[in-house]
């Protein structure tokens, strides 16, 4: 029986994309992911996250990525109903990567507070029969979407590394990180607007819009 894992990347950060990654794989390889020391992708460091990515690849029989940059995220969020806002979206991405991998049964962390909600609305996008398992902590509680959500974070990863290339250290992209807030601050400042790889619909964007034009030096207190 072929199975799938999905979970996400940075969803909540307000840099880069959200990243919603797959991986398929027979059921009966499921003690090989478990023999990796597979995890929530938030519990190891990158380095370990890079090497495992490698061997779950080659153990899967197949994977799949899909990006979601800020601009589609922000549209979502300013102008789609209540219930399809970011939870939605995020189903209908998840829905596309059962779409391409399909497995006969999908374990997917559910974003919503209702997984069943969440269950449903990836349903209402597949167009085969699917058994769908949408719980919290997932990642936590079966291996293969632990898996896919090391294949999501490494792909982040690499995502923002490549900001970083092009425009200087931007941090980890979440509003937490201090030097996030920096740069989107300094940006601000030199060009009057936000990055188009910034999400200019999260409240850290205009806090640090009131902060800028308070012309207080330090963001967040």
């Amino acid at each position: 029986m072929l199975i799938c894992g999905v979970d996400d990347a940075g969803r909540g950060a307000v840099i880069g994309p959200l990243v919603v990654a797959g991986v398929l794989i027979d059921s009966a390889k499921i003690h090989l992911l478990e023999n990796l020391g597979v995890k929530d992708s938030k519990a190891l460091s990158p380095k370990r996250r890079r090497e495992l990515a490698e061997k779950i690849i080659k153990i899967a029989e197949d994977y799949y990525v899909v990006k979601v940059e800020p601009e589609e995220i922000d549209r979502v969020v300013k102008h789609g109903k209540k219930l399809n806002k970011l939870n939605r979206l995020e189903a209908k991405v998840m829905a596309e990567v059962i779409r391409r991998l399909r497995p006969t049964v999908a374990y997917v962390d559910a974003s919503d507070v209702i997984p069943e909600r969440f269950k449903n609305h990836i349903l209402e996008e597949v167009p085969f029969d699917v058994k769908i398992v949408s719980r919290h902590k997932a990642d936590v509680i079966y291996p293969v979407v632990s898996a896919a959500s090391i294949i999501a974070k490494v792909e982040r990863d690499k995502a923002i590394m490549e900001l970083c290339n092009r425009y200087g250290e931007i941090g980890s992209g979440y509003s937490s990180d201090s030097r996030t807030r920096k740069f989107l601050a300094d940006w601000l400042l030199k060009h009057g607007s936000y990055p188009p790889f910034a999400r200019k619909t999260w409240k850290t964007l205009r806090r640090i819009r009131e902060v800028t034009d308070s012309g207080q030096k330090k963001l967040f207190g």
